[in-house]
């Protein structure tokens, strides 16, 4: 894989801004968090040895997905997040319900490290190529990319709307 001092060196950068995002109280500051993380994980990539997926990853997540969030906040004027009140009906649910989740999650990642690690359970070699990505992308997965798109139109029409309501009033 590479260098294990860089391996933990940006596992380290990673896992400080995913905490960052999470508890920052300020939603612009959080969607920065968010970008540094998505750059730690690009740089991952490289180190893989995959560019292409690097770049994607730049390009899509810290680049467009980002300027959305960034976009919405700003358009809705949230960038302060509200402080958590105490711990009520509807917060205790999600809590438990996030603790479950995240059993699940490290549940199932210890189940696939150990599948790899078994005998026999090698993982066969893919072409991750450009031209194999877009091949299986736009042959096989059409339909949910379109639909994707389709999606985040009308999810971003929505906030259009519901920002363009609530800034000025009985506009309704």
């Amino acid at each position: 894989m590479g260098n294990p001092i860089i391996f933990i060196f940006l596992a380290a950068i990673a896992i400080v801004a995913a905490m960052g995002m999470l508890l920052s109280r300020n939603a612009v500051h959080s969607a920065l968090f968010l970008v540094l993380n998505f750059a730690t994980i690009a740089v991952f990539y490289v180190v893989l040895n995959a560019p292409f997926i690097a770049m994607v990853q730049i390009t899509v997540y810290a680049g467009a997905i980002v300027v959305l969030f960034l976009f919405v906040i700003m358009l809705l004027g949230a960038e302060r997040l509200r402080a958590l009140g105490g711990v009520g009906g509807g917060e205790r649910w999600q809590r438990i319900l996030a603790g479950l989740l995240a059993l699940a999650l490290v549940g199932v990642t210890i189940f696939a490290l150990l599948q790899v690690n078994a005998p026999g359970g090698e993982i066969p070699l893919i072409d991750s190529s450009p031209v194999a990505l877009g091949l299986a992308l736009f042959k096989g997965y059409l339909l949910p990319f379109e639909l994707t798109g389709v999606l985040l139109l009308a999810a971003m029409i929505g906030v259009v709307v519901l920002g363009k309501t609530r800034k000025r009033g009985e506009d309704a």
